[in-house]
């Protein structure tokens, strides 16, 4: 399956969990909701996914943890805070880098409609 596949599943499971939760609630609420949804997909999703850095051939443990990985090629950054900012972006955008893949979603919750919460974040080209 491709990333722009997934994304669609992704983005109807957050439109569902939102639809069902609205905004207001914890990021790790909505996290498991999420989690729980992509599950019925079919696909192999995890959470909470250790992310080691590597520098200059040296494995450093440092506490990255991806939100949610999906296929091992596809990044879910959860969010639910008053609006998305640079340090949001950043944060995804070395999640992918680090992790190898091309694509993810930022997706912030505290919003009244999904949409205009979620940011698609392209690591190269895709």
């Amino acid at each position: 399956m491709t990333e722009n596949e997934i994304s669609k599943i992704v983005f109807n499971c957050a439109l569902k969990v939102h639809q069902y939760l609205g905004p207001g609630l914890l990021e790790s609420a909505y996290g498991e909701c999420l989690f729980y949804e992509l599950c019925k997909s079919g696909l192999k999703i995890e959470k909470q996914k250790p992310l080691p850095l590597i520098y200059e051939d040296v494995k450093l443990e440092v506490g990255y943890r991806i939100d949610i990985i999906i296929e091992n090629k596809f990044i879910i950054e959860v969010k639910s805070v008053e609006a998305l900012n640079d340090v949001h972006m950043a944060q995804i955008l070395t999640y992918l880098k680090l992790a190898n893949c091309k694509l993810g979603f930022l997706i912030n919750f505290n919003v009244l409609l999904i949409k205009n919460g979620i940011r698609r974040v392209i690591n190269g080209t895709l």
